[in-house]
């Protein structure tokens, strides 16, 4: 078998002198950007409609005082929240890295290929059918509707003339996401709950409580586990799947898993936070810009930037227009539209 200069330069960094330097390249870089999120966590739970000196902040961490206001607020309205932010951010970032890896598609991203309209689409169904529905039933739902859009999506691009392209991925995902997105709207108007489905299309983090965090935790900790396992096999499968077979992988398998464990972290991102696009394309971009394309680098790198990213946008949203919240989904797609012009743009000019 003949290898391609691409498979020779990322097949040639497996030895232990790079080894050696992409884990000291991604330590730094994870302890820097976790000491930002740290940071941004901080900003977002001093600064919203009241602003709280940052002294009572520690004082709440240190010596919660039940009978206090500021203590009240943080401890039972802004840290879930941010945690929950955090939390969207990694999910949505790892899924999108995911996909990226296992379908060779930089333009990969939960949204734009329909597992968040795949998401509402079944939280549409529960809003009209199952009302009283918890919200370990809504996780339940919004996984399944992701799984459910990441079937047909790569079902029909796998049986397309010609295979699974990456243009013929973004065009099927856009598809889909159109007709789930459709249907929802539609049957959101006919049944009458249009509002509440309109504010999760915008995406926010409001109303979440702890419960919600611990009841999403069985969930997500083993997805993160799995993509982390398997991202040595979806670097190798962001080579070539040829060159994976004849390294003695079972690409399907290898497939299968990590395409659960990203409609699942999807899933349960949906259900805390909404449809919010872009995050599983802008993170992993970034990510892999600073330490190559390995992806034992590039998913735990995501994870922190897409928490980042999130706990950012939150604040953002709370602040611009404050008292009144702008849709989380808004501000970073001020952000993630032009970067995903500007990624469609370098592909074109790539395939031609």
């Amino acid at each position: 078998m003949r290898t391609t200069i691409k498979e020779q330069q990322i097949l040639s960094t497996n030895g232990p002198n790079h080894n050696n330097k992409r884990s000291l390249l991604t330590t730094g870089w994870l302890t820097g950007l976790f000491a930002l999120l740290l940071l941004s966590c901080a900003a977002a739970i001093a600064f919203g409609a009241r602003t709280i000196p940052i002294e009572h902040v520690i004082q709440a961490f240190l010596a919660y005082d039940i009978t206090d206001a500021d203590h009240h607020v943080i401890m039972s309205l802004r840290l879930p929240r941010v945690l929950a932010a955090a939390a969207t951010g990694a999910g949505f970032a790892i899924s999108g890295a995911i996909i990226q890896g296992i379908s060779r598609n930089p333009l990969a991203d939960t949204g734009i290929l329909g597992l968040n309209a795949g998401a509402g689409f079944m939280l549409v169904i529960a809003m009209i059918f199952i009302p009283s529905l918890t919200f370990q039933g809504t996780l339940w739902l919004c996984m399944l509707g992701a799984a459910i859009s990441a079937v047909l999506v790569f079902g029909i691009g796998f049986f397309s003339r010609n295979g699974l392209t990456p243009l013929r991925l973004v065009l099927v995902g856009a598809a889909i996401s159109s007709l789930l997105t459709a249907l929802s709207e539609g049957l959101s108007i006919f049944y009458g709950v249009s509002q509440q489905i309109a504010f999760w299309y915008g995406g926010g983090l409001s109303g979440i409580q702890v419960q919600h965090l611990l009841q999403m935790l069985p969930f997500m900790l083993p997805a993160i586990a799995a993509a982390l396992l398997l991202a040595q096999s979806i670097t190798l499968l962001n080579i070539g799947e040829e060159t994976a077979q004849n390294l003695g992988m079972k690409v399907k398998l290898v497939k299968i898993c990590a395409l659960a464990a990203a409609f699942v972290l999807a899933g349960i991102s949906c259900a805390l936070a909404g449809s919010i696009s872009f995050i599983g394309l802008l993170a992993p971009h970034i990510a892999r810009a600073l330490t190559g394309a390995d992806y034992r680098s590039i998913i735990p790198l995501s994870a922190v930037l897409g928490a980042v990213l999130v706990v950012l946008a939150d604040l953002a949203a709370r602040l611009i227009h404050a008292p009144y919240e702008v849709p989380v989904g808004a501000v970073i797609a001020v952000i993630g539209i032009p970067f995903f012009l500007i990624l469609a743009r370098r592909e074109r000019r790539g395939l031609s």
